[in-house]
This record gives structure tokens, C-alpha cells and sequence, in this order.
């Protein structure tokens, strides 16, 4: 297997975490990888985004990445920060080519074929599907998975506890990301990451 495809299947769900305030960081991600999600994308959507995967990389662990990387600049900045691999909401080669060279587990976003073929025209086979309800939810998808047979995928962007299960029994689906399993206390995230944890794939 891949590095990236190491993380896709080290659970069901990867968190898509938002951190404003940089406390809760290391709490969050305690409970998290407590419930059995080990994989954690801090997105680079606040100010304390570095600092947040600074704090949660002292969990024992935790397999922890940076979310919403869109440029080269961010992807450095991460790579001081030490994330483990990176995720970002499209696919360029401007992005790719440095981030595919340096070997840390990549997992670009994708919404059509041509995002996809331009992947694997960089040697890339394991896609974010996003944003995944909004791009004609599963049934786009399957869709789109039936002539890249190689690839396989993440759908993140509308996945709830609710729909969860549905999207994780399409074989080429290794994991779902989603936030549901962030929000609340830390007892409160721990239990939603247990039943996501034992979510079948």
C-alpha cells in the first residue's frame, strides 16, 4: 500500500477539524484518537491552524495532516509544522509537483474526470471527492469511479452520521471525511468517534 492509502484505511472516518481556539486542540484530538480515529486533517481555515497541528502531533497516536493546503507557501508552512500528510480541496500541478517530490502522503481533491485524469497523469490513484454531496453526491460518483477502476477515494463535503455508512459501502471508498465527529465536549467526541470507528467498509 501507499502512504496515503495507509492513512485512508487506518479508520472509516478521517475528521475534518476546525480549530479557532488553540486549547482545544490537543483535547480534541486525545478523544478523537481515544474513539479510534487516528487520522486527523486540521484545516487551514483559522489563524491557529499551524499551532493546532503542533499541539495535536504530542498525542500518541495520532496520524495528524493539514486540510485546505492551496498553495506552495502553505505547503511549507505545514511541513514545519510537521504534518504527516496533506489534503487539499483541488488538484494542481503547481501544488502537486512539490508536494509528490517531497514523498509526504497526498490526497488531492477531485470533482470530474478531468481532475481525476490529471492525477493520474502525476501518478496519483487516491482522490478526494469534493465537495462530495454538492458534486451530485454518491451516485456522481459511482459514476465517475467506473472507468478509473485504480483509483480510490475519500468523499468529503456533506458526509454525516447519518449517510456515513451508505457512502463507505461502494468498494473504491476506503474513508469518508467528515466533522460531525468534532463537534461537542471531549466525552461527546470520544463516543461519536467510537461508533465511526465501527462504521463497515
Amino acid at each position: 500500500m501507499t502512504g496515503i492509502e495507509q492513512i485512508m484505511r487506518a479508520a472509516p472516518v478521517i475528521p475534518v477539524i476546525v480549530i479557532e481556539d488553540l486549547a482545544r486542540a490537543r483535547p480534541l484530538a486525545e478523544a478523537l484518537v481515544a474513539g479510534g480515529l487516528p487520522a486527523l486533517e486540521v484545516t487551514l481555515r483559522t489563524p491557529v491552524a499551524l499551532e493546532a497541528i503542533r499541539a495535536m502531533k504530542e498525542v500518541p497516536g495520532a496520524i495528524v495532516g493539514a486540510g485546505t493546503v492551496v498553495n506552495t507557501e502553505q505547503f511549507e508552512q505545514v511541513m514545519d509544522a510537521g504534518a504527516e500528510f496533506i489534503v487539499s480541496p483541488g488538484l494542481t500541478e503547481r501544488l502537486a509537483d512539490p508536494i509528490i517530490a517531497s514523498g509526504v502522503p497526498y490526497l488531492p481533491g477531485i470533482a470530474n474526470s478531468a481532475d481525476i485524469m490529471r492525477g493520474l497523469d502525476l501518478g496519483l490513484t487516491h482522490f478526494k471527492f469534493f465537495p462530495a454531496e454538492a458534486n451530485g453526491g454518491l451516485k456522481a460518483l459511482k459514476m465517475l469511479a467506473a472507468p478509473f477502476y485504480q483509483c480510490r477515494f475519500c468523499p468529503t463535503g456533506g458526509i454525516s452520521e447519518a449517510n456515513a455508512a451508505e457512502w463507505l459501502a461502494f468498494d473504491p471508498i476506503l474513508c469518508v471525511g467528515g466533522s460531525w465527529v468534532c463537534i461537542g465536549a471531549p466525552q461527546e467526541v470520544e463516543a461519536k468517534a467510537r461508533a465511526a470507528s465501527s462504521l463497515k467498509r
